[in-house]
């Protein structure tokens, strides 16, 4: 069975398992509409999939996925912004409670950002990131590539919440208590799962 067959083999058991045991769901989510809780912003690597990961189901999360999970600072500069458009449908129409930027070790965007090399437009993109990889090679100058790739990982994480407030409606929703910003990192080697605590700007172990 080649993958494609695989795929539509992967639909026919989606359906059973929603529309024939759980018919109700998605009638629900269709004439009452989504009502997710949390903004998830993963990456688009193909090792990571937040729904299996978290073991959510349709209608729980509304999910943005892009290379290495980043947020662009809030710019209206008259190009096309899709995770911007996400994040502002999401906190004012969907009046979401949680976002999560969900990072992971081994991203292929921040291994691209750190040796410098980039195509065409993941190049421009990472550099949503560029300062960070600065620090990052000034405070861990001893440490191996490895190591200063893990570090960035992290760093590129804690822009991305640091953009997020850029956002008007995603600040002033925070500072009325209504939202609460999350940095998850998901460590594909141990399987563990640490969140952001910004009291010591460290990441800590959550399951």
């Amino acid at each position: 069975m080649n993958h494609i067959d695989e795929l539509i083999a992967g639909f026919s058991r989606f359906h059973s398992q929603y529309y024939e045991s759980e018919p109700q769901l998605f009638q629900d989510l269709v004439s009452k509409g989504q009502r997710p809780k949390t903004l998830m912003i993963a990456c688009s690597d193909s090792r990571v999939t937040p729904a299996a990961t978290f073991d959510s189901g349709p209608g729980e999360m509304f999910m943005v996925r892009n290379v290495a999970n980043l947020v662009p600072p809030s710019e209206m500069d008259g190009h096309l912004h899709g995770t911007s458009a996400a994040i502002e449908f999401a906190v004012e129409s969907l009046q979401v409670e949680n976002i999560i930027i969900n990072g992971h070790s081994h991203c292929g965007g921040i291994k691209a950002l750190m040796s410098g090399e980039g195509g065409t437009y993941i190049g421009p993109w990472m550099d949503i990131a560029r300062d960070a990889r600065a620090d990052v090679l000034r405070e861990y100058a001893g440490a191996s590539p490895a190591e200063q790739t893990r570090a960035l990982e992290k760093a590129a994480m804690v822009v991305s919440l640091e953009n997020l407030l850029t956002f008007s409606s995603v600040r002033h929703r925070v500072v009325r208590g209504e939202l609460q910003l999350h940095a998850w990192y998901f460590d594909l080697d141990e399987g563990r799962l640490y969140g952001y605590q910004l009291d010591n700007r460290r990441f800590e172990p959550l399951a």
